[in-house]
């Protein structure tokens, strides 16, 4: 099974100071990365920074368009190239068909807020515990919503490289 985790820390770029951390828990075969992206919002911007953290990840990886209609949809902006607006209701109805619903994208959208940044995971065989240890800064609040078989094999089937 996958777990698709956000870590929301306090600070703007406490989510961008995760990447040595997180290389050492795949080392350590706590945790297997299948996809990661950050989202850095300092309290003087009106919109956050977001990039893909693909030197992370291997050939799995789920395309840029996957966290642009994420993102999206809980900052109510075009990130990573996906373009939202008129087609929301569909960029919604395709997120919750692969077990990502609407209280999920509302807890983010309330929690990560500016002066705030965000790490998503896509990851299997991850030791939560061992996760909030090794991340800078005394770690992070950790909110999540796990994905069974059957949803992430349909995220993949909507949002892989493989699928164009």
């Amino acid at each position: 099974m996958s777990t698709l985790t956000v870590w929301k820390f306090r600070s703007a770029e406490g989510a961008e100071d995760v990447e040595t951390a997180l290389k050492s828990l795949q080392k350590e075969g706590l945790i297997k990365i299948l996809d990661a992206a950050v989202v850095s919002w300092p309290a003087d911007r009106a919109k956050p920074r977001t990039k893909q953290l693909l030197n992370l990840v291997g050939a799995g990886a789920l395309s840029g368009t996957f966290w642009g209609m994420l993102f999206g949809l809980i900052f109510l902006m075009p990130l990573l190239g996906a373009a939202v607006g008129a087609a929301a209701g569909a960029l919604g109805g395709k997120l919750t068909d692969v077990g990502i619903d609407d209280d999920f994208i509302a807890e983010v959208k309330e929690k990560v807020t500016p002066g705030t940044s965000a790490l998503f995971l896509l990851t299997m065989n991850e030791v939560p515990d061992r996760i909030s240890e090794a991340l800078p800064g005394g770690g992070a609040e950790l909110l999540h919503s796990n994905l069974d078989t059957r949803s992430e094999e349909r995220l993949r089937d909507v949002f892989g490289e493989d699928s164009a």
